[in-house]
Formats: C-alpha cells, structure tokens, sequence
C-alpha cells in the first residue's frame, strides 16, 4: 500500500533505538524526510547512518539533532532547522520504576515535564502550521500503562495518563477539519533497553531471576511473544499515512492482546 506521505517531512524523537528508531525507519521507507532526536550522540550517529542506508542515494534526507527534547533548549536546537513538520513523532524515555513512596515531588515534576509537557509542547509548535497547510500528523508514543497500569510505573501511569486527556480535546478541535489528527500510539511489552529495565526492576521486587520473570511475561501474552520495533514502526507509519485521515483523538493499543477489556 502506498501511504501517500511521500517527500514529507517529519520529526522524530528519541530515534536512536526501539521504538522511536523503528518508527524513523518506517516513514524513511515511505519515502519521508526524517529529522531525528536524541540525547546520545553516538548512537543517534549510528541510527542515522543506518537510516541513510535504508534511503539510498536518491531517497529522503536523514538529519539528526543530539538534543534533550524534553528541554526547551533541545527543542530550540531542533526547531532551528524550521518549524514545518508535516509529521511529529513525540517520544521520551519513561521514568523509572519504582514504589510510590520513595518519590518525591522533584520526581514527579520531572515524569510530567518529559511525558505530558514535552509532547504538549511539540503539538503547540507544529499543530497551526499544519494546520495552514491543510495536512499534519501527531503521534504520541505513550504506553499500554494508559489503559491497564502497572504497579512499579506509578510515575509513568500518572503523567501519560495526563498527556491521553490533554490529546483527547486538543485532537477535536478546529485543527480536525484541516487536516490535522493527533493520536496516541500505546505499545505493550516490545523487546526494547525500556522493557529489559522494567523486568529487571520486577525481578528485583519479586526476589526472582530476570529470565524467570521474562518469560513468565511473555507467557502472559495472547501472542506468546514480545512485539519488536519495526511492527511497531509500521503501525505509526500507517496513522501517519493518507489512508489513516478520519482517524483522529484515538488510542492505538498494539500489545500482542495482553489488554483483556473489551473496550
């Protein structure tokens, strides 16, 4: 299927890996200009590198920024380069886990500023401009914690729940009838650095080894297996496409069908 979003240009951010890079990766096979985000410049480097190959000598252009996106410095940074994404792909390492009790308010602020206002105010900079030119997608790389939350990721429940509510009002707003959707994208358990720390911390809660407590993860999973980053980079390719247009304020769940609700 062509997704008609060739020669687009879109934003990416904390693409050096996982989910993120998948996502990158996918809209480069779409034929999309990617700028990609990140704190770590040696593997942001890497990821470009590998994405300039998957384009080819005649593809789209790859640009990368080693930036913190969560710091209205790092967002400077990337919006030098100019404000006029036609796609944004907001995403920000989750905060650790952990037990309720032992965070304090610094804690807190900080799990909101990365995953509730840092994503707010990548929307605010891009939506009007998308908006003018008749045609813009905005992903939120949230978690499948909005829907079903996970005890030890307290913080990270909290502040991306935040980000869902904000998402739902903003995405029916005016910008709708001009081209304009903004969705959220809740991956499951997809084999990433991310995953691997959350089992570490459950595996150090529960006094069990981290093999035990991974594949009794996986055995939980209706797919009886972990997702992994391109399957992931697909779907956001296809909400970000022509196709996905009436598509807009929604949670995209892909989790293998470890949500048991029916809705």
């Amino acid at each position: 299927m062509d997704l008609g979003i060739a020669g687009r240009t879109a934003l990416v951010c904390g693409a050096s890996k996982g989910l993120g890079y998948g996502c990158a990766e996918a809209l480069v096979r779409e034929g999309v200009n990617v700028v990609i985000v990140a704190r770590g410049a040696e593997a942001l480097d890497a990821a470009a590198k590998q994405l300039v190959a998957v384009a080819g000598p005649s593809g789209p252009f790859v640009k990368h920024v080693a930036a913190d996106i969560t710091t209205e410095a790092g967002r400077a940074a990337v919006f030098a380069l100019g404000h006029d994404f036609d796609i944004v792909v907001t995403n920000a390492g989750g905060p650790p886990p952990g037990d309720f009790r032992n965070w304090d308010r610094e804690a807190w602020i900080k799990a909101v500023d990365a995953n509730m206002l840092t994503p707010i105010e990548l929307i605010k900079a891009t939506v009007d401009g998308m908006a003018k030119r008749g045609f813009g997608r905005i992903v939120n790389i949230t978690s499948s914690s909005v829907k079903s939350p996970i005890d030890i990721l307290g913080l990270s429940n909290g502040a991306r729940s935040g980000l869902t509510g904000f998402v739902a009002g903003v995405a029916r707003t005016s910008v709708a009838a001009q081209g304009v959707t903004i969705n959220n994208l809740l991956p499951g358990s997809f084999e990433t650095d991310r995953l691997k720390g959350t089992m570490a911390g459950a595996a150090q809660k529960s006094g069990q080894d981290f093999d035990t407590v991974w594949e009794a993860r996986k055995k939980n999973i209706p797919a009886k297996r972990f997702g992994n980053p391109a399957e992931f980079g697909a779907i956001c390719a296809f909400l970000c496409s022509m196709q996905a247009g009436y598509m807009t304020g929604q949670n995209v769940l892909a989790d293998g069908g470890a949500y048991p609700g029916t809705y």
